[in-house]
């Protein structure tokens, strides 16, 4: 889930509260989608470079695909409204899902990995589930609402943190992470579950955080090795040494955590490339450019990340541009 809604109402209380940022909804110029920072070194192979391949799916979401098998993390990408960009976020929007707007651009994936249950991570991965019959990896919380969208159980892998797990070619690091807070210190829709619920969930503020979790997924011997966020903040201890080879890293909406670009660069070892994520307006078509959630300092983002690290490449993502092994653009898709 996005801090933006976080600093609009609290579902649980009713409460209402400041809007971040101001004038949402404005759209800013787009960065290129390849900003070199410094050159950097990578130990990507040539076999794993041409045979790999990366696509942004908004949000914190990507799809990776390499000899044919695809792997998925938290894909969002119905991307409905619900009042957050407008200055009128409604905590009691219905959840929806386009079949059309997911089948487009999911392929045929074998894995899902969600890392929080917030539905701007969460909400197409039932339809996924059950219509592509692929495993999902998530929490607890994600394990029982899944359950009560009617994905079989046997589908669903829980994890908590600190496992490795091999899917025959494809090794998936799972790391405990932590949800990202608002300038108060707080966040959407927090909470977890340890039963399914009597009834599937019909609004976003049904969907709890339930505990968030970062992934790093290496591809063969030879990577790539991707280390994937899907909220704005860390356990440095559950992280370090993970040394990625790119780090999908959420941009911060507040300075709520303490030096979070630093301390997570420090601990992930200087990745060659970090990618920035979770800066967009989610609720825009993937059909079109991303315009940027005017609460989100992405500039003050790159900034601090060529500071603190020179020596990595930095790539601000655009949906429609395949990547590869090393988040060079291959091609432009319709």
């Amino acid at each position: 889930m996005s801090d933006t809604a976080e600093t609009q109402r609290d579902p649980m209380l009713g409460r209402r509260s400041l809007l971040r940022g101001a004038a949402l909804g404005a759209t800013a110029p787009l960065l290129p989608a390849a900003t070199a920072t410094a050159t950097a070194s990578t130990s990507i192979s040539a076999s794993a470079s041409a045979s790999a391949s990366l696509r942004w799916l908004g949000t914190s979401g990507w799809r990776i695909d390499v000899d044919g098998r695809t792997v998925l993390f938290d894909p969002y990408l119905t991307r409905f409204k619900t009042g957050l960009f407008d200055g009128a976020f409604r905590a009691d929007t219905e959840l929806s899902t386009d079949p059309e707007v997911v089948r487009e651009r999911i392929g045929a994936p074998e894995l899902v990995l969600v890392s929080h249950s917030h539905w701007d991570h969460l909400a197409d991965v039932p339809y996924i589930a059950k219509s592509t019959g692929a495993r999902v990896v998530g929490t607890e919380t994600t394990y029982h609402l899944l359950v009560a969208f009617g994905v079989d159980p046997g589908q669903i892998s829980v994890v908590k943190g600190g496992e490795v797990l091999a899917f025959d070619g494809i090794t998936v690091e799972v790391a405990a992470g932590l949800h990202s807070r608002n300038k108060k210190y707080a966040y959407f829709a927090p909470g977890t579950l340890d039963t399914p619920p009597a009834a599937p969930p019909r609004t976003i503020a049904e969907l709890p955080e339930g505990d968030t979790l970062a992934f790093q997924v290496t591809v063969g011997s030879g990577g790539p090795s991707a280390f994937l966020m899907g909220a704005s903040d860390f356990s440095e201890r559950a992280v370090h040494g993970l040394r990625p080879d790119l780090a999908m890293v959420a941009v911060p909406s507040s300075t709520a955590t303490h030096h979070y670009v630093p301390r997570l660069l420090r601990a992930l070892g200087s990745p060659g490339v970090v990618v920035p994520v979770h800066w967009d307006n989610f609720e825009e078509p993937l059909s079109e450019p991303p315009r940027r959630d005017p609460s989100m300092d992405l500039d003050g983002f790159l900034a601090q990340v060529h500071r603190e690290s020179p020596a990595s490449r930095i790539v601000v993502p655009d949906y429609r541009t395949v990547y590869g092994a090393d988040m060079r653009p291959r091609l432009l898709t319709s």
